[in-house]
């Protein structure tokens, strides 16, 4: 049966604290340089190789917020500002920047048209492209908006990350993913490697803290070695874990296996994405392009 999901109020204001990073970041193409020349005083210029290499800049918010994994690869630089820069430009220049921002897929950039009062977002920051209204979110922009404008912002943008609706949790979940399961998490990183670590721990109580990292590929297959987790050809049943990996044999995604229908799940590393109690229908459907494997605990 379905059920509705929704973050805490505590969870939606740390949210919107955190969600605009305190440094600006745009991105543009190697000839699209030369048209900011004049205006890069109290700005860097980073060169791709070294941005994305760049300790500074790799936080998992940063990443989250500007979705790092979508930036086009004709990006070649990226000029980090602080937030009252973009204000200081003229218009045509700040709509030119604007523009090679959804070129370029930056993240923080959507339509105004989820707002219920699409005149409640800055003028300034609108661009229009292919008829539809589109607004880009910056720091000193997003500081001066109401409460109310801001909530409403990372609601709808969180909906369009996962629907708000679940499964019922049944009568077998272990008792250590009750508490997670169909709720939010409050700080970014958390991502679905680690949900399924944390699933088929024979000592939750020891690691918990697993549920709350990033976990990488790598870390995550040798993690699960250890706790002797076998590739078996079976279909999967209660207890396993389902791994989908790329063509390359790169880990894409991990969901754990509740009672041989349900599954405990975690669609990304983002706090907008929920801890999930969904069906193999949706898994699925969303994880298509990749290879699933059923992964068995030994006897």
């Amino acid at each position: 049966m379905d059920t509705t999901i929704s973050p805490t109020q505590q969870q939606l204001d740390h949210w919107i604290e955190k969600y605009i990073p305190e440094k600006d970041l745009f991105f543009l193409r190697t000839n699209d340089l030369s048209s900011f020349q004049n205006d890069l005083l109290g700005t860097l210029v980073l060169p791709r190789s070294e941005f994305f290499n760049h300790s500074s800049y790799n936080g998992i918010q940063m990443v989250n917020s500007y979705m790092y994994w979508m930036v086009s690869k004709e990006a070649e630089f990226i000029i980090v500002a602080q937030p009252e820069w973009i204000g200081s430009l003229p218009a045509d220049k700040r709509n030119e920047l604007f523009t090679l921002q959804y070129e370029l897929g930056r993240g923080l950039v959507g339509p105004i048209s989820l707002l219920s009062d699409q005149y409640s977002f800055p003028k300034d920051y609108v661009l229009e492209m292919n008829g539809e209204k589109l607004g880009v979110l910056q720091k000193e922009m997003w500081m001066k908006l109401s409460t109310s404008i801001k909530e409403e912002i990372v609601r709808k943008t969180a909906q369009q990350y996962d629907e708000w609706t679940s499964l019922q949790p049944p009568a077998s979940m272990p008792t250590h993913l009750v508490t997670y399961a169909n709720t939010f998490s409050t700080e970014p990183g958390a991502n679905c490697l680690a949900a399924t670590l944390f699933a088929i721990s024979s000592e939750p109580s020891l690691e918990e803290w697993i549920i709350h990292e990033w976990i990488h590929g790598d870390t995550f297959m040798q993690k699960l070695t250890q706790a002797l987790f076998t590739k078996v050809e079976d279909r999967f049943s209660a207890g396993d874990a389902v791994v989908w990996s790329d063509e390359h044999s790169n880990v894409q995604h991990a969901a754990y296996c509740i009672d041989g229908q349900l599954f405990f799940n975690k669609n990304g590393q983002t706090f907008f994405n929920p801890w999930k109690v969904v069906d193999w229908m949706e898994l699925e459907e969303e994880w298509k392009r990749y290879t699933p494997s059923v992964y068995r605990k030994k006897l």
